[in-house]
């Protein structure tokens, strides 16, 4: 381990891969991409079988940079899962819906920047130390005190190729291994040269950043295309949410990718992947808005037993369901919403009073129980809840914008919420303080559109355990959605599994995080391409991830967007029932 203290003197590390990174933090800054209204419409009525691609479709080139789940993702796909460094880095701003749109529009300061370069040095000291050279670094030096610009140029090209994401260019392996063999001699130690040099592969903007190179499409005259390396990377951080393996490098170094029958064989690959998991668990836990669990709060007074495991297990128990109905049985994301089967631990059972078993197990709860759907389980209960109470209206709004992409306007300033806030108000239920507030003309537009299907949620507290009452008077759970009556929290589910809107926001979801950036307004016919597909399958999550990856939209480049600003944050104002 001596080594390790000399290979981190600031004199041995070489600088200028990471004053590169610095440099890139303006581009990442004022990427391409902008923030867009996308039209929330019905799907078109003609027979999904007949349905083409409209032509002229494509998205914009994006420069964005990797979010901690992929930067992990990757280091734990090129060196083993033992090598996981804690980088804890800041959070994009959620954009259209979703935190990894954010990235697009992300720059790098000095504290990420050292953020970047801890992490760097975490992996390269894990990577080089006895424990892990001999069967992560495949050569052996002739002299481990000595440089080896053989031994140091073979890893060097192995390993870059997969952080780049392409191989290295000739200009670079010489660059980094004349950095490892300097670092080495000046140290009198092979492994902590190459492990300098590894640290200048890691914080490189080649690595951190992906930016997307385009190149004349053959196949369309006139039209511009992803490049084999950027498509194979946009497949894989969309699949995988990690960048590409060796077999996806090498059918874009072969152009195989590039091709319809060699890229649909890529993608069916990947779909076929166990790796698929990771990604479609990547990409609900970001819709759902599930980095919330990393600030959760509750009241200790008002829910004493709710603790870090609870909340931990909560949001592990809806991701398993997911999984489990969208990847491993290939059900309808629909079905989402009404399945009785779930995942609980012992945390999670102790919260629905059910026997505490070790471990996770499947758990299938009888029809007659009123938890049906994922609107049902612990995570979407506590996270849109107050940290002492219900809130119909925080549950009513998420359901709208994040399950059917319809923005709920905010309150407007001053509003008195005495009404709802106040302990000691006369009105025992939750329906009875919200019926008064929307006294307010001022409130009760959006508190029509928001209260009905929160309020269907209140035989659940604000941890979601079960309750019919509240201080004593019995509590009704019936409402309206978009014109459509239920009587509870299982029908408000099962009209929420027939309503258009439910399938159209995820296909709107899925194909902005695939392309990596906030739609545009022209997104509509592509969309509408995806929604009748997304139905020909029978509602099959792969199958619409397929769909978008094989598409024209999700390769062919078009010119950044006008930018669109009578919305916010790109979300779609679209108009609901009342």
């Amino acid at each position: 381990m001596r080594a390790f203290g000399k290979r981190n003197l600031r004199s041995a590390r070489p600088v200028s891969l990471a004053v590169a990174l610095l440099s890139a933090t303006a581009l990442a800054a004022c990427s391409g991409s902008a923030t867009n209204s996308v039209s929330a419409d019905k799907a078109p009525t003609a027979k999904v079988s007949s349905v083409q691609e409209p032509a002229g479709t494509g998205s914009t080139k994006r420069l964005r940079i990797l979010t901690e789940a992929q930067y992990l993702n990757t280091i734990g796909y090129v060196f083993g899962p033992d090598v996981r460094p804690e980088p804890h880095f800041p959070p994009a701003q959620r954009t259209d819906g979703l935190l990894a749109l954010g990235s697009s529009k992300a720059g790098v300061t000095n504290t990420s920047l050292e953020l970047y370069q801890k992490a760097a040095v975490t992996v390269s000291n894990m990577v080089v130390d006895p424990a892990h050279r001999n069967f992560l670094i495949k050569c052996k030096p002739v002299d481990e005190k000595k440089a080896d610009p053989a031994c140091a140029a073979s890893f060097i090209k192995e390993k870059g190729r997969l952080l780049y994401r392409r191989p290295l260019t000739a200009d670079e392996l010489s660059k980094i291994t004349a950095e490892a063999n300097k670092a080495a001699d000046r140290l009198n130690d092979f492994y902590a040269g190459l492990g300098v040099a590894l640290e200048a592969l890691l914080v490189s903007p080649n690595a951190v950043f992906v930016t997307e190179s385009s190149e004349p499409d053959p196949t369309h005259p006139g039209r511009e295309r992803l490049d084999a390396f950027s498509l194979a990377t946009r497949l894989s951080l969309f699949l995988w949410n990690a960048a590409p393996d060796d077999d996806v490098l090498k059918a874009a170094e072969s152009g195989e990718i590039q091709t319809p029958k060699g890229r649909a064989k890529v993608v069916a690959t990947m779909l076929a992947s166990k790796r698929l998991e990771t990604g479609v668990r990547a990409f609900f836990d970001d819709m759902f808005g599930f980095d919330d669990f990393n600030s959760l709060a509750k009241d200790s007074v008002a829910y004493p037993k709710f603790t870090g495991q609870m909340a931990a297990d909560a949001r592990e128990e809806t991701l398993r369901t997911v999984v489990d109905q969208l990847v491993v049985k290939k059900g309808d994301y629909r079905d989402l919403f009404t399945t009785h089967s779930t995942f609980i631990s012992p945390a999670v059972a102790q919260l629905y009073g059910l026997p505490a078993r070790p471990g996770w197990q499947a758990y299938e709860f009888p029809a007659d129980v009123p938890r049906a759907g994922i609107l049902t389980q612990v995570s979407f209960l506590t996270v849109h809840s107050h940290p002492g109470r219900t809130s119909p209206t925080l549950r009513g709004k998420a359901l709208r914008e994040i399950l059917l992409c319809q923005r709920v306007p905010p309150p407007p300033p001053n509003v008195d919420f005495s009404a709802v806030e106040d302990p000691k108000s006369p009105f025992k239920t939750a329906r009875g303080r919200l019926t008064f507030h929307q006294k307010n003309p001022a409130c009760a537009g959006c508190h029509k559109i928001m209260d009905p299907m929160g309020l269907a949620l209140e035989n659940f507290d604000g941890i979601g355990r079960y309750r019919t009452n509240e201080k004593g008077e019995e509590i009704d759970a019936s409402g309206a959605l978009d014109g459509k009556q239920f009587k509870n929290v299982a029908e408000l589910g099962r009209v929420l599994h027939d309503h258009p809107s439910l399938p159209q926001c995820l296909v709107r979801r899925a194909y902005t995080y695939g392309s990596g950036g906030p739609g545009s307004a022209d997104d509509k016919p592509t969309l509408d391409y995806f929604d009748a597909k997304f139905a020909e399958s029978g509602y099959k999550v792969p199958e619409l991830m397929r769909a978008i990856a094989l598409s024209n939209a999700f390769s062919l480049v078009t010119p950044p967007p006008a930018p669109v600003t009578n919305t916010a944050e790109g979300e779609a104002t679209t108009t609901v029932s009342k």
